[in-house]
């Protein structure tokens, strides 16, 4: 009955679920590639002469497969990788590592700690515990087992997730002492240049998480993704520091965006990404998906 609503409600959203339940059945990355944009953005793509930001990212998971993006989106092994370049200092500590959830040893964890995948993509792959005598960890189970279960690149074709080991990692909380929670910046940088930073704020919050676009020099854009507002944000003390760090991480490649957040002070880094939304996601005003297409210079590449 369910199925039967979600295709009357939306019939691309509900026909590229289904092909993502079929992925396995497509061998050809681009022909997959083609009708998942097409579902999602109601469009064909050129991928042999891309132009806009969305095109270009499905071009770069066909054509730019370097070993080392494999370590720089395992959420374990990326650490080292990281601490080499920028230093240990910005990274979060991992208290443990397991194959599997019954694993883990919650007696040796502290009483509050973040679990997440180290595979998985997003924020729904990430498990907070502020307080472990009230920890629900059926819940936890529940959401680490299902990204456990999941194949980011079956059903995206992201090919830098294709071997990286499924398993889940516990690491240090940290917080600030703001309301809103930790504020995420995601600086996307385009041939190791920054140029456009992400702000997102109150993730958990009751009206939704919000994403705010900026310049490097943060000139609010009035750039936004479906569902979410766009509102003004203070410019951070350290910004000028997160855009030096994302320099040196993105070094060399076409494309990255590198994740940070701000704690009393101090810059950690977050994540790194490749194919933000997985290249799916549509720009309001459509004209920002032309603009960062732009940016993406895929020359170096061919």
């Amino acid at each position: 009955m369910d199925l039967i609503k979600n295709f009357k409600r939306n019939k691309t959203a509900f026909l590229a679920s289904i092909l993502r339940r079929l992925s396995f059945l497509f061998k050809n990355d681009e022909f997959y590639l083609k009708l998942l944009y097409l579902f999602e953005l109601h469009k064909w793509p050129d991928l042999k002469h891309p132009k806009t930001f969305n095109e270009k990212i499905q071009w770069l998971k066909l054509h730019d497969r370097k070993p080392e993006y494999t370590t720089m989106v395992d959420k374990y092994a990326v650490k080292e990788y990281v601490a080499k370049i920028i230093g240990q200092e910005h990274i979060i500590p991992t208290l443990g590592v397991w194959n599997s959830f019954d694993e883990i040893d919650f007696e040796s964890l502290p009483e509050q700690f973040v679990l997440k995948t180290t595979h998985g993509g997003g924020g729904m792959a990430v498990v907070i515990c502020k307080d472990k005598e009230t920890f629900d960890k059926r819940k936890a189970k529940a959401i680490l087992e299902k990204s456990l279960k999941s194949d980011i690149y079956a059903n995206y074709r992201e090919w830098p997730y294709k071997n990286v080991p499924k398993r889940i990692i516990a690491e240090k909380f940290i917080s600030t002492d703001a309301n809103e929670g930790l504020v995420d910046y995601k600086l996307h940088n385009f041939n190791g240049t920054p140029k456009v930073i992400l702000v997102c704020r109150e993730r958990f919050g009751r009206n939704g998480m919000t994403e705010s676009f900026f310049t490097d020099e943060w000139t609010h854009l009035d750039m936004k993704r479906p569902g979410h507002r766009n509102p003004d944000v203070e410019r951070p003390e350290k910004l000028q520091e997160m855009l030096e760090l994302a320099k040196k991480l993105s070094k060399d490649i076409p494309f990255v965006r590198t994740d940070f957040y701000i704690v009393h002070g101090k810059v950690y880094f977050g994540e790194i990404t490749f194919y933000p939304a997985s290249g799916l996601s549509p720009f309001f005003p459509k004209v920002y998906d032309e603009i960062l297409g732009d940016w993406l210079a895929l020359d170096i590449m061919r």
